[in-house]
């Protein structure tokens, strides 16, 4: 088995390409914290049993770690391939349904700003979700205000924590928004 690795934009955070789905299609990308329960994702409890290792995310076909500031990949990066190699090699299945996510939205809009939210979500999931993917993370959309025009998403994976993610979402993301919904008028991190 062959497991590729790409840097990401955050130095903190390496992406690796198992060649295989990591979540089963259509399911949302996950993410775990340290001492988060990881009982029914035993790739992510293997994971975190290497010292050093902060965060785990599961996208569709390739998995973002994340190390703490007293580490580093010269150390962490052969044991990290070696733990993801065990459990395929092993028979290790992709993630599926028995990891909830807290991405749903909560909040029901209706009318004219719920055919906003729609576009803002489809912009979302069609134009920078791929392309945030490719860095090894994730944005979610979580609110929108209709009365100021500000959107809130959250960034997870690599994306998270990331210095560069302020500069994505107010340069890149935010302008895009801007340009295709003119209800919008500013975008921030949803904390």
């Amino acid at each position: 088995m062959f497991i590729q690795t790409e840097d990401t934009p955050n130095p903190a955070t390496l992406k690796f390409l198992p060649g295989r789905d990591v979540v089963a299609a259509g399911l949302p990308p996950l993410e775990f914290e340290k001492g988060d329960d990881v009982s029914a994702a035993p790739l992510a409890e293997m994971l975190f049993s290497i010292p050093g290792i902060n965060s785990v995310f599961f996208g569709s076909d390739f998995i973002s770690v994340s190390r703490g500031e007293k580490t580093d990949w010269p150390r962490l990066k052969p044991a990290v391939l070696g733990a993801i190699m065990d459990f395929y090699v092993a028979g290790g299945d992709v993630l599926s349904g028995m990891v909830s996510s807290d991405d749903a939205d909560e909040e029901v809009y209706e009318g004219e700003v719920l055919e906003i939210v729609d576009q803002i979500k489809e912009l979302i999931n069609t134009r920078i979700r791929p392309a945030v993917a490719q860095d090894g993370g994730d944005i979610v959309f979580k609110h929108f205000d209709v009365n100021d025009g500000t959107v809130y998403l959250q960034m997870k994976g690599a994306c998270a924590g990331c210095p560069s993610s302020t500069l994505t979402l107010k340069s890149g993301i935010e302008n895009l928004l801007k340009h295709y919904v003119p209800e919008v008028t500013q975008v921030e991190q949803a904390v």
